[in-house]
This record gives structure tokens, C-alpha cells and sequence, in this order.
């Protein structure tokens, strides 16, 4: 693709974005007097397979949108954004923050029948969040030991103070729990359950046909009485939007998830009154755009050239043109949205300057040779969404412009994943950051060192910065809210200035989902939440 004809003029962009916003003003069409009615089958589309179904092992909205039906949280988010309990009740904190109870719900089941107790919250936090989930072991870094004086009390314990609002807000992504008696032997990371999980939530596993389908059908033993209301949920694998689209206004899909459509798709439902097209049910995942650079490559060791890398990049234009109104020039690793968090002063910006890029790679020893090339990088783009291909390829072309060829390598979810956060085979890559709620969740972890090899969206671009670490270590053991946010503040500045990873653009999802679907949408993570509530009206 060249971008040197725009395929999506200014004019287009906003058409789109003000058919999707009139959507999202009003997304709500049920009457409220409305009963819920049981049965039928939920369809969703699933654009990328990640090889990984368990959400105790694997934080992704790719896993939760799957195994998040299946297993439970100890704590999810309610329609207002606070935290709620789902298989733990009640929760208390120490006044050094090193210990927290959880009181646990009684009388729940494993899908086999077991019963859900303590050990199970147990084993979880300490051999798979601890050890292996991503995001997970950076924030139970400090967790030393969980207690289970009785079947249904779990304390943790903790080496330096955990914030219970930090913990609170990162459970409902960090906090899912797996049976002990299904992992407690053998390699857990090679479990079958992995990819058939049982789980205590509203839907159980039926079968996953890879590259076909995953199914899975109602819990009629949920805790919940009388719910859930639908008989099953059929996630469809789709890789090719268009075919997505398609299927989606054919009513053979009924639910598009994270923008898994092409923006003139989702446009063009959004005048369609069979259909809503909204931003609600994402804002607890708000995200960025990412170019992450590898530090094994001399070149991107050298801060200048990835100083030289963002200057080159005209990202006001690329907004304007290919996104719309609903992104925006980002400002570094934590978005505006976390009010919470989002400091005054970001540090230093990249602001398009392809005469100052050149400069720096002249600086830096990297002349341009024969041609006008300098040197040449691999860019791999994660296969999550159309504006991350789009992205890529708008990469490439303004690199070539400073004297940087680029190849892009596209891959399917697994093969992303495996090539940069395993085996380290790329030179840049290209995706989302998602934020959710606490920069100590999700985002940190981008940054901190020491992350186990192959945890998905960690560091593992060969950098270390013991300055950054500290200021994380401080700031997720800090119980005094301001002093949080400035320390916060400090890791945002400390990370713009030497960019291991730049973050030029901050969005929010957007949902396609059939208009006769209810209770959708209802809380800030809906599309990773358990479902449990949904329901299709004839």
C-alpha cells in the first residue's frame, strides 16, 4: 500500500467518526420493561487466536474475551468502575498494606464438580501469577507466601506494602483463578486445560476447533441463580475483517469485539439501525499504539536513533487521515483518560521533524550509503486490528524517507507473539498498550526489568534501566496516593526521554454488536467480562 494516495481523505475520516459517534451518543435501544429471555447462541467474532485460553496464565483481551466466560476473577469492575466481588466476597487490608485477606464466596464448583476453595486462590497466585502471567509477576513481585487458614480465607503476605486500591483495580484482569487439581501436576504452561479450561464461570468448554471455532455452553450449576440466560456462545474465527463484516450485517456474528473490523466497516453499520457501534463497555481499556525497538540491534541501542525513528513519523497526519476523531496524539505510557495518574508534565515529545531525524542518524555514525539507505530493520505488527496494519505500513514508508528500509512481517497472533516476546526475532514491533486503570496493572511492565522470557507485552526489548525500575518498585508499594501519582509522574518523564518504547497514539475500542443483543456493554471491560447477565431478544 502507498500512502502516497491517501485512501482516507480528512473529509472521509470525519464521516466516519461522526456516523460512529451518533451511535455511540444514544447505543441503547431495549425497552426498559423488557424481561430477559433464556436460551439461544451468542456469536463473536475472533479475529486472532493466541494459542492460550487460560487468563491466569495469559493477560490479553484476546484470552479474556474467550476464557473470561469460563473462569472468574476474584474481583471484577461494576457498571461505575469500582471494584466488585465475584469469587471473593469481602477483602481488608493491613495498615502496613503487606497483608490482605480475601473472604471467598462458599457453595462454588469447579466445572467437574470439585468445590472452589482457598488453595485454589493459592496455588494460582504463587505458581502462575507469581511466576508466569504476564503483567502478574511484576505486580505480585513483593507477594512472599498466601495463607489459608480456612477453605474459604485467603491472606496475602507481602515483602513491601501492597496498595489495596492498586490491587483492587488489578484483579479484574490479574485476578483469575485456576483449579489446583488441574495444574498441580506436571508443566503448567503445557497443561491440555490451557486450551480446554475449567473454570468456575457461567459457561463451560465444549470444544475448540483451531482455525474454525471455539464453543462453549451454559453452566447449570452457576452460582448465580438463573443465570446465565443464553444456552451458548459460539466464537467464530475470522481473520478477514471484510469476511467479518459480512458475516456481522448477515446476523451469522453478532458481536465484533476491540475493533476487529475496518473502520469504513464499522462506519458504515453504524447507519444501520440493526447495529450499534459504540466505544462503551471499552473505557477500562483504553489503548495505545506502540512501536517497540530491540536493543540486540546496535543501531536501536543508540537513543538517537530512536529519537530520529519517532521524528520521522508524522503522526498528526496519519491520525487525521487514516484514524479520525476517536484517536489523538498520545504523550507517553499512561493516557490521558487515567485521571488518576496522568501527570502535568510528560517530558520530552517527538513532533515531526524528518530534518532532525536525518541529523541524528548522521550524529549517531549512520550515513546514508548507496541509494540512500542507511540501515535496514524488520518491523513486526500485531495482527490485532486494522489501524495497527495501517500503522505499519505508514511506518515503513516514512523510514524510507530518512534512509531507513523497512520490512514488515506479518504474522497471525501466536506467530506475533512467539517471534518477539520469545524467541526476540524482530528489530521493531508494532501493536496496542492497553491501560487498565492503574499504570501498575499493565503498563509498568513494559518498562521493568527481569520479566520471564516470553511473557506476552513485558519487557523484552534486551533494555534495562535501574533508574525506572526503582521509581516502578517505589510507586507500586507507595499507599499514599499522592506521592504515587508524582512518582508516576517521574516514571513517565524518565521514560519518554529514553523511549524503549514510543506510544504515539491513545484510542479507545470500538464494539459492533447486533441490536436485539441486551445487557451489553454494561460495565468498563464488558467485552472481557463473564457474560452472565447477556441475553438475545427474539
Amino acid at each position: 500500500m502507498s500512502f502516497n494516495r491517501i485512501e482516507m481523505t480528512r473529509r472521509a475520516a470525519l464521516l466516519t467518526s461522526a456516523a460512529i459517534a451518533a451511535n455511540v451518543v444514544a447505543p441503547w435501544r431495549a425497552s426498559a420493561q423488557e424481561m430477559p429471555r433464556k436460551g439461544g447462541v451468542f456469536t463473536v467474532h475472533y479475529g486472532a487466536e493466541q494459542r492460550q485460553l487460560n487468563p491466569s496464565l495469559q493477560a490479553s483481551t484476546g484470552v479474556y474475551i474467550i476464557g473470561g466466560k469460563i473462569q472468574e476473577p476474584l474481583v471484577d469492575l461494576d457498571a461505575a468502575g469500582r471494584p466488585v466481588g465475584v469469587l471473593a466476597e469481602s477483602w481488608e487490608s493491613s495498615k502496613d498494606g503487606k497483608n490482605i485477606t480475601f473472604r471467598l464466596r462458599k457453595g462454588v464448583t469447579w466445572h467437574d464438580g470439585k468445590p472452589f476453595t482457598s488453595a485454589d486462590v493459592a496455588f494460582t497466585a504463587l505458581e502462575m501469577w507469581k511466576k508466569i502471567l504476564n503483567y502478574g509477576s511484576t505486580l505480585q513481585l513483593f507477594l512472599t507466601a498466601v495463607d489459608t487458614p480456612d477453605a474459604h480465607t485467603a491472606v496475602f503476605r507481602y515483602e513491601r506494602p501492597m496498595p489495596l486500591h492498586l490491587l483492587l483495580r488489578a484483579l479484574p484482569d490479574l485476578g483469575y483463578i485456576s483449579a489446583k487439581h488441574i495444574y498441580e501436576n506436571g508443566d503448567i504452561r503445557t497443561n491440555p486445560a490451557n486450551l480446554a479450561p475449567v473454570g468456575t464461570g457461567p459457561f463451560k468448554f465444549v470444544q475448540y476447533e483451531r482455525g474454525q471455532h471455539i464453543i462453549a455452553d451454559r453452566n447449570p450449576n452457576y452460582w448465580r441463580s438463573g443465570q446465565p440466560y443464553l444456552d451458548r456462545i459460539v466464537w467464530r474465527v475470522v481473520t478477514d475483517r471484510s469476511a467479518a463484516a459480512a458475516q456481522v450485517e448477515a446476523g451469522q456474528i453478532l458481536y465484533s469485539p476491540f475493533s476487529g473490523l475496518t473502520i469504513s466497516d464499522s462506519a458504515r453499520l453504524a447507519k444501520d439501525k440493526r447495529f450499534i457501534v459504540s466505544t462503551k463497555g471499552n473505557e477500562g481499556n483504553a489503548r495505545t499504539n506502540t512501536i517497540e525497538f530491540n536493543f540486540r540491534r546496535k543501531e536501536l541501542a543508540d537513543i538517537r536513533v530512536r529519537r530520529a525513528i519517532a521524528h520521522a513519523i508524522n503522526i498528526p497526519f496519519f491520525i487525521e487521515n487514516f484514524l479520525g476523531d476517536f484517536a489523538k496524539v498520545g504523550t507517553g505510557p499512561i493516557p490521558s483518560v487515567s485521571t488518576d495518574f496522568y501527570p502535568a508534565d510528560n517530558g520530552p515529545q517527538y513532533a515531526y521533524d524528518k530534518a532532525l531525524a536525518a541529523k541524528l542518524l548522521d550524529e549517531a555514525g549512520f550515513k546514508a550509503g548507496p541509494g540512500g539507505t542507511r540501515f535496514s530493520l524488520r518491523l513486526l505488527p500485531a495482527p490485532w486490528g486494522e489501524d495497527i496494519s495501517l500503522f505499519a505500513t505508514f511506518i515503513q514508508q516514512s523510514l524510507s524517507e530518512v534512509g531507513i528500509r523497512v520490512e514488515v512481517v506479518r504474522n497471525d497472533g501466536g506467530g506475533f507473539l512467539k517471534q518477539v516476546y520469545d524467541d526476540h526475532a524482530f528489530d521493531l514491533a508494532s501493536g496496542w498498550h492497553q491501560y487498565r486503570n492503574d499504570p501498575a496493572v499493565s503498563t509498568t511492565v513494559w518498562y521493568r526489568s527481569g520479566q520471564p522470557k516470553g511473557a506476552p507485552w513485558t519487557n523484552q526489548w534486551g533494555w534495562t534501566d535501574p533508574v525506572i525500575d526503582k521509581i516502578i518498585d517505589d510507586a507500586a508499594t507507595e499507599l499514599d496516593p499522592g506521592k504515587r501519582k508524582a512518582l508516576y509522574g517521574e516514571f513517565v518523564r524518565r521514560a519518554n526521554s529514553e523511549l524503549p518504547i514510543w506510544t504515539p497514539i491513545e484510542q479507545l475500542f470500538l464494539s459492533v454488536i447486533n441490536a436485539k443483543v441486551r445487557n451489553h456493554s454494561n460495565t468498563p471491560r464488558w467485552g472481557s467480562s463473564t457474560w452472565h447477565d447477556l441475553w438475545i431478544a427474539e
